[in-house]
């Protein structure tokens, strides 16, 4: 079995040459390249299945279920200086637990996409940029080192770029995708900045390992280790969109569904959450986050708390489907922020592994109701309702899926919230737990209320809605069993998936702050539940029994209420604030710059050029043209007419004048003979 931890570099690879034989070939297979995409994600879930295997019965280091990772250098990148980089991978409990979710997931969508984008004008290209979405994952996840992590990194910034705006004829879909790859971009400089300064600061390495060493053996300055933990924030913030760049990611869901399933659940949202997972020692030491007397807070948690609350809220106020669903994974990525920021890495991680499997739930579900339910629509107000007897298999797994993300016991959510909140408590930061008690009550609201406006009611639609073949029911039957059992790991006391995902960093950084893991606890657990039945029995009430009659119409009647729900339905504000105020307050200047330039510049050079030809066409046409040339072309017809006109008087027509001519002429030249002769002698 040792096999697949020394060659688990296959996983991302073959997705990555799924990606050339498609782009090369597909157009001439006979299903239009989606059967390799198929094949080759299909064989990474092998290969992934096999090296989590084998990494769980790899032996222990002596430390209880400290398991020594798997490193393999592949070969030399390049050298800096006195530091040489290998292309390698780095395999531990960790990279295990992604290589699964993320081929697992991709596997799903890539089958779910079969039917839901058959016929589609760019079916081929679609499922190239698939394969190398999924490939760019995998080599994040897999890396040994910050610059391979990354090229990782960056890749799947490009593909959600391409998938975001597959459908790029539509303004708005091209403008989601530039918002989308602009405002991660903008969190990238963090990242650039923070991996730069890790660098230097751990003795001139890109090495993972190392890195984390160096933080936690105390050999980084912390003033230089907190900006560079800062740094990193950034790249997380924008990358797993938490607040305040949580904006590109709701606008995403202009890309086809399944790429929203998997960008949600698997890909590029969750690579934040992971790039804190594997710099923990970088981030735990920077921000105190084991340290006793830190006051409960720090830059992590309070970004992570913060974006539980305002996602959750923003959730409320759509019509759109997928854009509930997309606020509510920009809440649940603020949980698994918030979860490493006060110090519970495991309950974090666990949540990003049981949120993959109910959120590509949710999406896929959503892209069947759009499929054969509402006509291929998404406003659940305008074009849903009542779908429960025409699509029961849809409607079953979303339930679930619902009550997953809802933290209803016994189902995934319940066993990684219920840790996460715990966790927070344990550590001392009682205010997060609050936070994630309050985020769990909304969660269970709004998604009370999309079940509500999609599956109950009378029907509100225009097409005959009936339910969606095998190719995608099947995906959703998969995802919603895994929703039900992925908690169970680590629930009932078993406690598997801590043992498999033990790490050595985050061992160290707890055993430097005194503090364990927290165990679990039935009277926490049974506060969430019950705090989460009440909420969905609130909203339940209030849609489909019309109860709390005064709250009905409230923004009507009310000028504050309806101030916050404007205040809330304009998301905060801040797509005005970052593309009017900031992005506006930037381009302008440089428009105006530019068009300064154009004006006086270029034109300026563009005149000057012409009116320099101007003259020298002038010239050209006074002087050369018409003295010179035309000139010589008149002179040789004027000579011609005056030969003419002299030769025109010799041609009298008189024979006897001729005669003379040529008898004189002969004359002349004997004469001239003669004297020639005479000279002579």
């Amino acid at each position: 079995m040792t096999w697949f931890l020394t060659n688990a570099w296959l996983i991302p690879l073959i997705p990555a040459l799924s990606f050339v034989v498609i782009l090369l070939f597909g157009k001439r297979l006979p299903n239009k390249g989606s059967e390799v995409g198929v094949i080759a994600v299909s064989a990474s879930f092998v290969l992934a299945i096999g090296t989590a295997i084998a990494w769980i019965q790899r032996a222990t280091s002596g430390e209880e279920h400290l398991r020594p990772a798997a490193n393999n250098d592949l070969f030399l990148w390049f050298k800096f200086g006195p530091s040489e980089t290998h292309f390698g991978i780095h395999i531990d409990g960790l990279a295990v637990m992604l290589l699964f979710v993320v081929t697992f997931i991709a596997l799903m969508v890539h089958i779910f996409s079969l039917e839901y984008l058959r016929g589609d004008r760019r079916y081929t290209y679609y499922f190239a940029a698939l394969s190398l979405f999924t490939a760019s994952m995998l080599t994040m996840v897999s890396a040994s080192n910050s610059l391979q992590l990354l090229l990782g990194w960056e890749g799947m910034g490009v593909c959600s770029f391409m998938l975001i705006g597959h459908w790029w004829e539509d303004k708005a879909n091209s403008d989601a995708a530039l918002k989308a790859f602009l405002t991660t971009r903008t969190g990238d400089i963090g990242l650039l900045i923070g991996l730069t300064m890790t660098f230097f600061l751990a003795g001139q390495t890109f090495d993972i390992e190392k890195i984390n060493q160096a933080a936690l053996a105390g050999h980084m300055p912390h003033t230089l280790l907190l900006v560079a933990g800062i740094a990193l924030m950034g790249a997380v913030v924008g990358k797993s969109a938490q607040f305040p760049l949580h904006t590109w990611l709701p606008d995403a869901m202009a890309g086809p569904t399944p790429v929203s399933a998997l960008i949600h659940a698997a890909t590029m949202v969750v690579a934040g959450v992971y790039l804190v997972a594997r710099f923990y020692g970088v981030f735990s030491q920077a921000f105190h986050i084991f340290t006793p007397g830190n006051s409960g807070f720090n830059l992590v948690a309070i970004i992570g708390g913060v974006t539980i609350i305002i996602a959750a809220l923003l959730a409320f106020v759509q019509h759109d489907i997928k854009k509930v669903l997309a606020y509510s994974t920009v809440s649940q990525l603020g949980y698994m922020v918030m979860a490493l920021g006060v110090g519970a890495w495991t309950a974090a991680i666990f949540h990003l592994f049981t949120h993959a499997f109910f959120k590509a739930d949710l999406f896929l579900g959503a892209g069947s109701v759009s499929h054969s339910g509402s006509h291929h629509s998404f406003d659940m107000k305008k074009d849903m309702g009542g779908l429960r007897k025409q699509m029961p298999v849809t409607f079953v797994t979303f339930v679930i899926g619902s009550a997953a993300l809802a933290g209803i016991f016994p189902l995934a959510g319940f066993w990684s919230k219920d840790e996460i909140l715990v966790g927070a408590g344990h550590n001392g930061y009682v205010a997060f737990m609050v936070i994630g008690l309050i985020g769990a009550m909304m969660t269970a609201g709004y998604m009370t209320r999309c079940v509500w406006l999609t599956f109950f009611g009378e029907y509100r639609g225009h097409g005959h809605p009936h339910e969606s073949p095998r190719q995608i029911t099947g995906p959703l039957i998969i995802l919603t069993f895994m929703a039900v059992v992925a908690g169970w790991v680590n629930g009932f006391g078993l406690h598997y998936f801590q043992k498999w995902t033990a790490n050595p960093v985050v061992e160290s950084a707890m055993r430097l702050g005194r503090v364990t893991e927290a165990p679990f606890s039935w009277a926490a657990a049974a506060l969430s539940v019950t705090l989460v039945l009440i909420a969905i029995a609130f909203a339940w009430a209030y849609y489909e029994y019309h109860a709390f009659g005064f709250l009905h119409g409230l923004t009507e009647r009310n000028a504050t209420a309806k101030a916050g729900y404007t205040f809330v339905e304009q998301k905060y504000y801040l797509d005005h604030l970052w593309t009017d105020v900031v992005v506006g307050s930037i381009k302008r200047p440089i428009a105006a710059g530019a068009y300064w330039v154009n004006q006086h510049v270029i034109d300026g050079a563009v005149n000057g050029t012409a009116a320099g030809s101007r003259v020298v066409a002038e010239f050209v046409y006074r002087y050369i043209d018409q003295d010179l040339v035309d000139g010589a072309v008149n002179g040789t017809a004027f000579s011609a007419e005056e030969g003419g006109s002299i030769l025109r008087r010799m041609q009298t027509g008189r024979v006897q004048q001729y005669a003379a001519a040529f008898f004189g002429f002969g004359v002349v030249i004997i004469g001239i003979g003669l004297l020639a002769l005479t000279h002579s002698f």
